[in-house]
């Protein structure tokens, strides 16, 4: 799980399309948050320690706690805006959370050991399906990632979800089927080396009787 962090913010009391740019005017980031049956909460964050939250890694799978005019609220950013032209946050969406809370999240996938792969070695490619994977996890459990070890994966093996090993309490969201995270899939060139590799090894044909 990453590091979690903390926001100084303001609470605000006007809302809407208006107020949102008087905000961002002033240099700042409007912001809500909501959940744990508690009323949202309109707030403004600083607009540099925002941004380079959200574009440094990991921000939607991040706990973070943030300073309400002295009140301090545990949260887990769900969503984000960012201006389509230069990519800085326009708002932002904060989920309400405590030890027991569950949350549902896209944990990016890493894979290893891919020089160990012989499917790979022999020329075949990496197909990844997913490269994130949707989990429901405690909130103060989030994986940063889940890893995927190519080791001795040959050439038209699929790699499903249960090969992977998870953290306790983490599970993926779809239950009904063992989805495909990704597979070694064999070029022309990868191919032919199989079969020629299958040939050598098969035994000699016994010569026919005449």
């Amino acid at each position: 799980m990453s590091n979690t962090y903390e926001l100084k913010a303001e609470a605000r009391e006007q809302v809407g399309k208006g107020s949102a740019r008087e905000v961002r005017r002033n240099g700042k980031v409007p912001a809500v948050i909501y959940g744990d049956k508690q009323p949202p909460l309109a707030i403004t964050l600083p607009y540099k320690e925002v941004f380079y939250k959200i574009h440094g890694g990991g921000f939607l799978t991040t706990v973070a706690t943030i300073d309400v005019d002295g009140k301090k609220i545990q949260v887990l950013p769900k969503d984000y805006q960012l201006d389509p032209v230069k990519d800085f946050p326009l708002h932002v969406d904060f989920l309400r959370v405590s030890k027991d809370t569950q949350v549902n999240v896209n944990v990016p996938v890493r894979f290893i050991n891919e020089e160990k792969s012989p499917g790979i070695k022999r020329g075949g490619v990496l197909n990844v399906v997913r490269h994130e994977v949707e989990f429901q996890c405690p909130a103060n459990a989030i994986p940063d990632f889940i890893t995927v070890d190519l080791d001795g994966a040959e050439i038209g093996v699929s790699i499903h979800i249960s090969a992977v090993k998870l953290p306790a309490g983490v599970k993926p969201v779809i239950s009904d089927r063992d989805f495909t995270i990704a597979t070694i899939a064999g070029t022309a060139a990868a191919k032919s080396d199989a079969d020629e590799t299958a040939e050598a090894a098969a035994p000699a044909a016994a010569p026919e009787e005449k």
